[in-house]
């Protein structure tokens, strides 16, 4: 559905995006994620074909995004991270508002209208005006309205952004569904676990570069390398600390009342051999879990927890 080819951006000599390459499959829900400066809004803002790229290719649905803008639009639909609304139209004069844009009769839009709203759980406020609606149903309403002409590809920037958690959660199933309808979506998001849950494949970008894409299953594994382990022991706390610092393959090392974490290199078998090391010296282990890493703890790792 969607191919961008070596997409670079530059404001006044500074790089914004840089000669990054990123492939979304039809039906896909696909996660953006970076800090905030990395170059996410810039790149959906152009892959929307509202920001002019320094050099680079974008297609969507095989359709040329900066030769054909016009016939793209018709196939995207854009909500952006900061959006406007008209507080003095009523819910479904703002949805006709938008269908005339695309050319979308009165008659038919009422139709379209009524369908979208309950898609996004807003029909039973048809006809409140805009500016009385909460910021979830006014988000919901900014869904809806991206959805008018019927669009394949969906770009949503921070759609959850200053949500509460109950509108998140119902931001989600209606994303969820909209999947199920045939929709591809790319989100950006800062709420990484949500993400995770919600996403089939996400990329992360720093600096301006694509710098990992797959599913988060396969994300998880190409770092599994580095392993986070728990561990409790009884007494000898301080003992065990120090025949940890002796095992070669293990990284930082921290300790509070008993309990011992510890990041090491290796997969099962380098934890199987800390355990035999650890009993053998008679260190009481009372349990030794390993974390299973998150994309939070992925991210972290990939990006060097900088701010761009």
């Amino acid at each position: 559905m969607l191919h961008v080819e070596n997409l670079t951006k530059r404001y006044n000599g500074t790089l914004a995006v840089d000669r990054l390459n990123m492939d979304i499959p039809e039906g896909e829900i696909y996660g953006f994620v970076g800090a905030n400066g990395a170059g996410k809004t810039t790149t959906m803002r152009i892959i929307a074909g509202l920001l002019a790229p320094s050099s680079g290719k974008v297609f969507i649905g095989g359709i040329d995004v900066f030769k054909e803008p016009l016939e793209v639009k018709k196939h995207i639909g854009y909500m952006p991270d900061f959006f406007g609304v008209y507080d003095d139209l009523k819910v479904y004069e703002y949805m006709d508002f938008y269908a005339g844009l695309y050319g979308i009769s009165k008659q038919k839009s009422r139709g379209l209208t009524d369908s979208l709203l309950e898609l996004v759980r807003l029909t039973n406020k048809k006809d409140a005006y805009v500016d009385t609606l909460s910021r979830g149903m006014k988000q919901r309403l900014c869904l809806a309205r991206s959805l008018i002409h019927d669009p394949e590809f969906l770009i949503l920037d921070e759609p959850a952004s200053g949500l509460d958690p109950r509108a998140r959660v119902e931001m989600t199933e209606i994303l969820k569904e909209l999947r199920s309808l045939g929709k591809t979506i790319l989100i950006s998001s800062h709420i990484l676990h949500e993400l995770s849950e919600l996403c089939t494949s996400i990329g992360i970008i720093d600096a301006g570069k694509l710098i990992a894409s797959g599913s988060v299953q396969d994300i998880l594994e190409k770092m599994s390398h580095a392993n986070q382990v728990k561990i409790r022991v009884s007494s000898k706390e301080e003992e065990a600390v120090k025949i940890l610092m002796e095992i070669p393959g293990i990284g930082s090392i921290s300790s509070v009342v008993g309990v011992i974490d510890v990041n090491m290199e290796g997969g099962d078998e380098a934890c199987v051999r800390v355990l035999k090391t650890l009993v053998e010296r008679d260190i009481p282990v009372v349990s030794f879990q390993p974390v299973e890493s998150s994309l939070e703890t992925v991210f972290m790792q990939l990006t060097k927890g900088e701010e761009q």
